[in-house]
């Protein structure tokens, strides 16, 4: 996709104007599938303009910050939905944060209003006072007795309030997406709400072989031509709506063509429940967040088929991943279950950067990607990165690049800047460039490790020790080395009494020797976050407790 100015981009791709298109043209059709029961797309809008007409009565407008501190479900949809109807901005809030956390977010996101769980009502009873700006609570209730004082019941809202009317809206209005990175404090990645849905709606369309929408008049002929097409998605987002993969690939994507979203409020990653979600709603496109996901379910469908009881893909036709590794043999054995295509898709919050596609009839290495137009990749001192040079350098795209941080001009400067005329997105990524010009992705600069004078990412050599066929996850981290300065340590978790000894002696075989771990810690169950991503506060912490 080219670069554009949000005045480049339609008015109509706001999402909230998008989505009332939809409603409109296809009424009856389902949009959400939760815990709560089905929605079709004119309940869906229905619901989400009488909550925004509560919004409106506070005051909530353009520029408005909204927290959704909620577990995945209809109503974390359908509240986000209503405060696009409104022009404000949704802001995402993890469900795991404590206190101090949820005090800093919500400040730093000038929140005026929070949706939130009630299994969370003593933590809000608890910040409350320390929030002055959030003038507004609306609480999703979820089987819980706790109550916050004065917050609006989510039911009764949609219940006793008449629909708000709808408005015009900009396509520079607000989105943002707060991001917690590898190190320092959540940030706000802010985008123009048009070029944001735009962007999302061009994945779809490009899958689809239709061109993107011009007007509001294509737009409706476009989502006639995906019900003839009969290629309307059923999207089941396994990773929570709080994170950027479950609600940009798992959500946004689906619901730009009319399409329906599937949701579980359980915590945690059940992989039969998925399974059978995805037999059940006939779902064509499950989004994961690596093999964090991707491993379990592996494990199910082989354990299904071997009890003679395998599970009904038929319907799935794509399973996308962002975020972490995503190994090429774990790939390999959920195309024995099923011919269906795997999108590895390389990007953040700050940018889409590449991806790899693996089918039936052929792949590509772990970690290797094509990159996406207007994707370079860029050395240290701001020179672009030869193909076959072998040299590292920082990924950096041009194609979306987001407006910044969010009250952070700092840091946003260092990561959205100008190279040679082009004001590039730098998330982070290193990677080097093969003489065809693919990628092999390395790691997060920030958690690189420096070992005698050596870089080592830990993504390569987590990826090395989980090619055992023993080990289920592991994690590596740099620990303080009188001689290196750092030395390489693993965590791993594995089956079958596979020893310390064993796993190095594997590793030798398949990196070089700087690269070997020099400890590899073995535990149970190797903790990542709820969206998968790597836990390495937790490694460092588990690391230094077996070896200091």
């Amino acid at each position: 996709m080219t670069t554009e100015t949000s005045t480049d981009i339609a008015d109509f791709w706001h999402f909230a104007t998008t989505w009332e298109v939809i409603a409109d043209d296809v009424p009856e059709r389902i949009a959400l599938i939760g815990d709560q029961g089905k929605v079709s797309w004119r309940e869906f809008d229905d619901r989400a303009a009488r909550l925004a007409t509560l919004l409106d009565e506070h005051g909530v407008g353009p520029g408005s910050k909204v927290g959704l501190y909620l577990h995945n479900g209809n109503p974390y949809l359908e509240a986000q939905y209503a405060v696009f109807k409104t022009r404000a901005c949704p802001v995402n809030v993890n469900y795991r944060y404590k206190a101090q956390e949820l005090v800093y977010l919500l400040d730093n996101a000038d929140a005026e209003v929070v949706f939130f769980q009630a299994c969370y009502a003593e933590r809000i009873t608890e910040i409350r006072d320390k929030l002055p700006k959030v003038r507004l609570y609306i609480q999703v209730a979820d089987g819980t007795d706790a109550q916050v004082e004065d917050a609006h019941d989510f039911d009764e809202v949609i219940a006793g309030y008449a629909p708000a009317a709808r408005i015009p809206r900009a396509a520079d209005d607000l989105y943002m997406l707060y991001t917690g990175g590898t190190t320092g404090m959540p940030k706000g990645v802010m985008y123009p709400t048009g070029q944001f849905g735009q962007y999302l709606a061009a994945m779809g369309a490009g899958g689809r072989g239709l061109a993107l929408p011009t007007s509001i008049d294509e737009l409706r002929e476009y989502i006639a031509a995906v019900t003839e097409q009969g290629s309307q998605s059923v999207s089941l987002p396994a990773c929570p709506l709080m994170h950027g993969t479950g609600m940009w690939l798992g959500c946004f994507v689906a619901l730009s063509s009319g399409g329906s979203v599937v949701t579980t409020s359980s915590l945690g990653l059940d992989p039969e429940q998925l399974l059978a979600m995805v037999s059940e709603h006939r779902v064509t496109d499950l989004v994961i967040v690596g093999d964090a996901f991707a491993r379990p379910i592996l494990d199910a469908l082989d354990a299904a088929a071997a009890a003679g009881k395998p599970y009904d893909l038929s319907s799935l036709k794509q399973i996308a991943s962002s975020g972490v590794m995503w190994s090429q043999e774990v790939k390999a054995g959920l195309l024995k279950h099923h011919d269906l295509i795997l999108a590895d898709v390389m990007g953040s919050s700050e940018g889409g950067m590449g991806s790899s596609i693996t089918t039936r009839a052929g792949g590509v290495e772990t970690a290797k990607f094509e990159l996406n137009e207007g994707v370079v990749v860029i050395t240290d001192d701001d020179q672009l990165v030869q193909p076959g040079s072998q040299e590292i350098g920082k990924i950096a795209t041009s194609g979306f690049v987001p407006l910044g941080y969010y009250k952070d001009p700092e840091k946003s400067a260092a990561t959205f800047r100008e190279v040679g005329g082009v004001r590039y997105s730098f998330p982070g990524d290193y990677a080097t460039v093969a003489a065809d010009g693919s990628i092999t992705l390395l790691g997060r600069g920030s958690a690189c490790i420096n070992t005698a004078g050596e870089k080592v990412f830990p993504e390569e050599v987590e990826e090395a020790v989980k090619r055992h066929e023993q080990v289920t996850d592991a994690l590596v981290v740099g620990m303080p080395d009188p001689r290196f300065g750092q030395k390489v340590v693993a965590v791993a978790a594995a089956t079958d009494g596979l020893t310390e000894t064993e796993l190095v002696a594997f590793c030798k075989d398949n990196l070089a020797g700087y690269k070997v771990p020099k400890a590899i810690v073995m535990v149970e169950h190797v903790q990542r976050a709820p969206n998968g991503k790597a836990d390495y506060k937790w490694a460092r912490a588990t690391a230094e407790a077996h070896l200091l």
